[in-house]
């Protein structure tokens, strides 16, 4: 992802889709053990807000720019 500032609307909706994406099975980006498996609870949330905090979540964000008339 690029380095921009997100707004908290475009985090919520980029953590959903991708603990969604997690829970339908999706491969996990980054790697565990099972003491960090149990230390998050097993939470596909957990795992979606580690994975945008370290820039590595597999989403982007497109914002229209408005037409020029």
């Amino acid at each position: 992802m690029e380095l921009r500032k997100y707004t908290k609307y475009e985090k919520a909706r980029v953590i959903g889709a991708r603990s969604l994406q997690l829970e339908m099975g999706a491969p996990l980006l980054l790697k565990f053990d099972k003491k960090g498996f149990e230390k998050i609870l097993y939470n596909p949330v957990e795992i979606a807000k580690m994975e945008f905090e370290k820039k590595i979540i597999p989403i982007t964000i497109k914002r229209p720019m408005p037409q020029k008339a």
